[in-house]
């Protein structure tokens, strides 16, 4: 191997690892549930993009009053990434995975869960990876979700 196919190998290699601590931080600030302009900043681009149950938004700001308002509709949560395949090209790339989430309801202190598939894709920035799309496609429940407030099922 030459040094410079070695030098491209662990920049992916360093790439990929650092795509998936992007990703479980984000995983695991969900359930630390401190969002403000800095955290949206450390996780998505300024024209980022998500689709969950909590609805589609486009735009940083848009996506950081999503995910406060979707997450006071519970008093905790545990969410667990795992199984990413990651594909690195040059300054762009993706990152699919299997999420599965524990939700605490709010109030009642009942249980929700739900597991599905997680796809993103993701820039290089100045600042390091960031977060420019990402889905999240539920492939199973149990128990009952909360019902959305009108400010997540709402025109967007």
């Amino acid at each position: 191997m030459d040094s410079q196919t070695l030098r491209t190998e662990i920049r992916t290699l360093t790439d990929r690892a650092e795509i998936a601590d992007l990703f479980d931080r984000y995983l695991r600030s969900l359930d630390d549930r401190e969002f403000d302009e800095g955290w949206a900043a450390s996780f998505f681009t300024e024209q980022a993009s998500t689709a969950t149950p909590a609805g589609q938004v486009r735009g940083r700001h848009a996506v950081l009053e999503n995910v406060r308002t979707a997450m006071r509709l519970f008093d905790g949560t545990v969410h667990f990434g795992s199984n990413y395949v990651i594909e690195v090209r040059g300054d762009r790339a993706t990152l699919r995975g299997n999420q599965l989430s524990t939700h605490v309801l709010a109030g009642d202190g009942g249980l929700f869960l739900s597991g599905g598939r997680t796809d993103n894709e993701l820039v290089r920035t100045d600042d390091g990876w960031r977060l420019h799309r990402a889905d999240l496609h539920i492939t199973w429940i149990q128990g009952n979700p909360p019902a959305l407030p009108p400010e997540l099922t709402g025109p967007r």
